[in-house]
């Protein structure tokens, strides 16, 4: 299950069934949990835990410190959760004092080819990202999110769950909880229908999160002011709800809109 040619610190944590291939590097405080499967010439270090099922495709290189020149050494961590698929050239750095000091990825994402995880970024469930594609520090990206293939997302940028960026976008502003998103500098451009669809959401819901996406980026108000008429006017939906929570939350950006709705109503 281990090749000989694979380099593993002894005090590293290797779970039952693990497999590492040849020319692995494997560091002195690295967990790897059951199951995990780690192919050729791939490197992990520092504090890092690979969940249960993971599967880390060569020349990845997972939990080396960060490219924050404020970075001291500081004995942060990188959490990976169950049942990932990290692809070739893959690399996710560890979280640093400036931020939370670790950076956390969930259950069953997939990273494609050659994208970036910056430090202290959170990362939720059955996330995709497309090949080349890059997160700066600070990023939280909700459940179901897919980012096209060449995108960049800012530092401390959210996306909400079920939002798709088109490929080869510029993210640097916040993107509601099933948006749809695209362009050199990103813009909102409705819902993400298709993924919805995907995911069961029933035609009423869409209907009633279509009626809320016109009533918040009306040009008639500000973005407060849609929100507080929003909850006069669409009925009652966990899906509304979670855009309104979203738009409610603790932020340092400000929000993608449509490309008609004037800078006015970028702040709440």
């Amino acid at each position: 299950m281990i090749h000989p040619s694979a380099v593993i610190s002894p005090s590293a944590k290797i779970g039952k069934n693990v497999q590492i291939g040849p020319y692995s590097v494997i560091g002195d405080e690295v967990d790897l949990r059951d199951n995990v499967e780690i192919l050729s010439h791939v490197c992990v270090d520092g504090r890092t835990v690979v969940g249960e099922g993971t599967k880390i495709f060569s020349f990845a290189a997972i939990g080396y410190p960060p490219q924050d020149l404020k970075y001291g050494g500081e004995s942060s961590i990188l959490i990976i959760g169950k049942n990932n698929s990290l692809r070739e050239y893959v690399t996710i750095h560890p979280g640093t004092r400036g931020g939370i000091m670790k950076t956390v990825i969930g259950d069953n994402n997939l990273f494609m080819i050659g994208v970036h995880i910056a430090h202290d970024c959170v990362i939720g469930n059955n996330v995709i990202m497309g090949n080349n594609a890059t997160l700066g520090g600070h990023v939280k990206i909700d459940d179901s999110v897919i980012i096209g293939g060449l995108s960049a997302v800012h530092q401390y940028v959210r996306i909400g769950r079920n939002a798709v960026i088109g490929g080869m976008s510029g993210v640097e502003r916040d993107v509601i909880p099933y948006g749809a998103v695209k362009g050199e500098r990103a813009r909102l451009y409705g819902i993400n229908l298709i993924g919805l669809k995907r995911s069961g959401v029933s035609r009423q819901e869409i209907t009633k999160l279509r009626k809320a996406y016109d009533v918040i980026f009306s040009r008639v108000g500000t973005l407060n002011e849609n929100l507080n008429a929003l909850e006069q006017i669409v009925e009652s939906s966990s899906y509304v709800n979670d855009i309104v929570k979203f738009m409610r939350g603790d932020a340092n950006r400000s929000f993608c809109l449509p490309k008609e709705i004037n800078s006015k109503h970028e702040l709440l």
